[in-house]
């Protein structure tokens, strides 16, 4: 049997995939174990995992959502990224050396993983968690590119790191996404799209499903780990904007208490079982997180996407172009226009048909047996 590390960055979007993944390869008698923030694998993988600590950098103010995709990528790179690689390489080459894995699985967004055992000479495989991750941003500016590729040059001397780059592994990487959303970019020949791996995560909370009514439409708004700020303006516009549509009933997320007071048809909860509950939704409302956008397409569910950085404009981009939702534009988003969006997905059945196609390529991708499966023949 296999010994497989898994690197990965304190984000709960890049844990969740990895998540799945570990569990199919425990499931077939392989070991595993992780380097990362503890407190947060635990959480996500259970309190069994085993889990070797790694330093992270205090991460940088929220940049204001006005800032160009290309320009907000770079300095992404510049001002956490590679601050996190320098700061979790020395836990990333005690893990290898006390663990001694035969394959290294690096997320994308913690590229010490693949510098360190490439340097070291190990098998290792990227993890690009979200679609947004295989379409580069830079393109068509040298300029900015070149600039990246001299960080990632003066990281690798820092951290005494192998010459591979480590965003995109010549032994392979796994894709968590399919052709249907990802659309028609040209990728490497190493790269495998395995789907979302969706399952194998640690259980979360109660829900009062009384309260909701079986025959009347349900409308799912949640932001995910977004800032609380931007949270509380967004929630409470959905709640106004939602509450004044006549036949539907609307869940909000609302772990921040923001929303304050709201009618009978609005029902406010901090926490939710996610995947249980979207089982039962017909549209979610979302800033256009990998996590929440690939379960909801999972269940065919259509989406209203407002999204305001990262790779949340890039992956709602993906979202209207396969035809299963509706971007907003970012900033602040008044209650009509989140309530006209979210009327045209429910009364436009299209919508619900494309979003039904993605989440049936999602299902037949694979997932994290897929994963595991290529991740098996690296054992040689």
């Amino acid at each position: 049997m296999g010994r497989y590390l898994f690197v990965v960055p304190p984000l709960t979007g890049h844990v969740n995939p990895a998540v799945g993944v570990t569990a199919a390869l425990t499931a077939r008698g392989h070991q595993v174990a992780w380097a990362g923030r503890p407190e947060i694998i635990r959480r996500l993988a259970g309190d069994g995992a085993d889990v070797f600590p790694c330093a992270v950098p205090r991460r940088p103010p929220e940049r204001d959502a006005s800032i160009e995709a290309p320009a907000a990528y770079r300095l992404r790179w510049e001002e956490f990224l590679i601050p996190l690689a320098e700061a979790m390489a020395p836990g990333v080459r005690a893990a290898i050396g006390r663990f001694r894995p035969q394959v290294v699985v690096a997320d994308r967004q913690a590229v010490a993983g693949g510098l360190v055992a490439d340097g070291l000479g190990l098998p290792w495989v990227t993890s690009a968690t979200t679609s947004a991750e295989l379409v580069d941003p830079l393109a068509g500016m040298p300029k900015a590119a070149a600039r990246l590729d001299e960080l990632l040059d003066a990281l690798r001397t820092r951290i005494d790191g192998g010459p591979a780059d480590p965003r995109m592994s010549p032994h392979g990487v796994l894709a968590f996404t399919t052709r249907e959303l990802l659309g028609p970019a040209t990728l490497p020949h190493q790269v495998r799209l395995v789907g979302p791996a969706i399952g194998g995560r640690a259980p979360t909370c109660d829900f009062p499903w009384d309260r909701l009514d079986p025959a009347v439409p349900t409308v799912f708004v949640t932001l995910g780990t977004t800032d609380a700020d931007a949270a509380g303006d967004f929630l409470r516009s959905a709640a106004r904007g939602l509450s004044r549509i006549g036949g539907i009933q609307t869940v909000i997320a609302d772990p921040g208490g923001a929303v304050g007071p709201v009618g009978d048809k609005v029902l406010v909860v901090p926490h939710v079982p996610r995947m249980a509950l979207l089982a039962h939704v017909d549209a979610v409302v979302c800033h256009g997180g990998y996590d929440t956008v690939c379960e909801s397409l999972w269940h065919g569910v259509p989406l209203v996407i407002a999204p305001i950085r990262d790779d949340q404009p890039i992956v709602a981009g993906q979202v209207v172009d396969a035809g299963a939702g509706v971007r907003l534009r970012s900033g602040r988003v008044a209650p009509d226009r989140i309530a006209a969006a979210v009327t045209r997905v429910l009364d436009d059945p299209g919508y619900r048909s494309a979003a039904e196609k993605v989440g049936a390529s999602f299902r037949s991708a694979g997932g994290a047996a897929a994963a595991a499966d290529h991740l098996e023949k690296l054992l040689g």
